[in-house]
């Protein structure tokens, strides 16, 4: 293992937690060889110092105090390299909290008040939309009745 990619791996962990390709990306932009770059991510992995879990689980924490929803999450974390069925263990988009985090972005922005007309009830759906929630998290965020 090579101590100055482990060091620069270290030092960019130290940070904050970073998926293995995003980890690999950068230790590659500092010019590190891939083939060395692979082989000591293993090991990082090998000893707990790197989890694609223990990133998802803090990513997805952080994007949902941002206000994002699931499906925009989800689409960010397949960016980043993490496996799909990664994705699916640590993001469940039944969950209650997702709706209620898109009540909670709707409140902020557009106050308690439920949408009076058609053209504002669609501004807000396609803001949550953007947002990333669901068809179902949207309605009811915007006070839709459900079928």
């Amino acid at each position: 293992m090579s101590k100055e990619v482990r060091l620069a791996a270290m030092n960019l962990l130290a940070r904050r937690e970073h998926s293995q390709q995003e980890l690999h990306r950068k230790l590659i932009n500092k010019g590190f060889e891939a083939d060395e770059v692979r082989a000591d991510l293993a090991i990082l992995v090998e000893e707990g110092l790197q989890s694609d879990e223990r990133f998802t689980e803090a990513f997805i924490n952080s994007r949902l105090q941002r206000g994002s929803g699931p499906v925009k999450i989800a689409l960010e974390l397949q960016q980043r390299g993490v496996a799909e069925s990664t994705v699916k263990e640590y993001l469940d988009e039944r969950d209650p909290q997702w709706t209620q985090c898109a009540i909670e972005v709707r409140n902020k922005k557009y106050g308690e008040a439920a949408p009076d007309d058609f053209k504002e009830r669609s501004r807000q759906m396609r803001f949550l939309q953007y947002r990333g929630f669901t068809m179902q998290q949207i309605q009811q965020a915007v006070g839709e009745e459900i079928d």
